[in-house]
């Protein structure tokens, strides 16, 4: 292999192959939903910072699950924005789409670390409520939001999954048919065998989604277990709804990722694989803060205590 066949230095994404009115009124719609991301998600923080009486283990994980959002959506939407728009150079430099790929995967593997995280601060909530205090006291709600951001930002898994890449070959063409440097896209251009490359993506997935994922189901059996035990209405009603929203977080976020990456790959073409991306990589992380505050009354009422606060000055 020649070295120039071996050295790429820029990737052209494709995104979107449309019309150019569309790709304009789809630009407008997503930079919508990622300025709604962004400010919902500010507002979560927002919220969390001003009212003391969100100063709980619960919110805390709800604040870092915000950061992540954030962080996730300004790794890929800005791009994608940029694309779409009036830049007929759909280019993005080798270094910079390999940055992106990591990045990518180290803010999914955060995002499940704190959802295991919040299920198991409603677990202690529910199923051990008299010793909450002393189980999630701020030292342990530290080193386990630490150890969240810790494995999946410095994580093996990602760095693996870019190490596995850049041992790559990559001859031609050099287009990715995606709106960001996918993994599965990316590994789609290269002209060598990527069995190995596949083989870790497929057992990554097992332990970073299975794995969190049924830590998450089991917490949530234990906890509507003893939801039904409960003997009061109100407080079934009460604990059921301040769980069913971190639930729906969890669906949408696992989900999604897991019909992408381990379902059959005949079953999803490509152009179906952009749009569930697109799912989880915008739509979810705009849905988590209206999730959490249209069915969380302490959020709004700390919303109403804060729009108060500032109408009274």
């Amino acid at each position: 292999m020649t070295e120039n066949q071996t050295w790429v230095t820029e990737f052209i994404l494709l995104g979107f192959p449309l019309s150019l009115r569309i790709q304009m009124l789809l630009s407008g719609l997503f930079s919508l939903l990622y300025v709604f991301t962004l400010l919902g998600n500010g507002a979560i923080l927002g919220l969390i910072w001003l009212d003391s009486r969100l100063h709980t283990p619960m919110y805390f994980f709800l604040s870092h699950l915000a950061i992540v959002d954030i962080s996730y959506a300004s790794n890929n939407v800005p791009k994608m924005l940029t694309n779409l728009g009036l830049n007929k150079r759909k280019t993005i430099s080798f270094v910079l789409c390999t940055m992106q790929t990591f990045l990518y995967m180290a803010f999914a593997h955060t995002e499940c670390l704190i959802l295991v995280m919040m299920s198991y601060d409603r677990y202690v909530a529910i199923c051990h409520p008299l010793q909450y205090s002393v189980i999630m006291r701020w030292g342990v709600c530290t080193v386990l939001a630490v150890t969240s951001w810790a494995c999946g930002q410095k994580g093996v898994l990602a760095l693996v999954h870019v190490v596995l890449i850049l041992r790559l070959p990559f001859c031609g063409p050099h287009e990715i048919n995606h709106f960001f440097c996918e993994i599965l896209s990316v590994l789609k251009l290269a002209c060598a065998d990527t069995w190995l490359n596949q083989v870790v993506i497929f057992a990554a997935s097992v332990f970073i989604l299975v794995g969190p994922l049924c830590l998450v189901l089991v917490s949530y059996s234990r906890i509507l277990a003893a939801i039904l035990r409960i003997q009061s209405g109100e407080g079934r009603r009460k604990a059921f709804s301040t769980c069913s929203s971190h639930f729906c977080v969890v669906g949408l976020f696992f989900g999604s990722a897991i019909v992408m990456y381990m379902a059959p790959k005949s079953r999803h073409p490509e152009e179906q694989q952009k749009v569930l991306s697109l799912f989880y990589s915008l739509f979810n992380l705009m849905l988590n803060p209206l999730i959490y505050s249209l069915r969380n009354a302490e959020v709004n009422g700390a919303l109403k205590r804060v729009l108060w606060k500032q109408r009274s000055k």
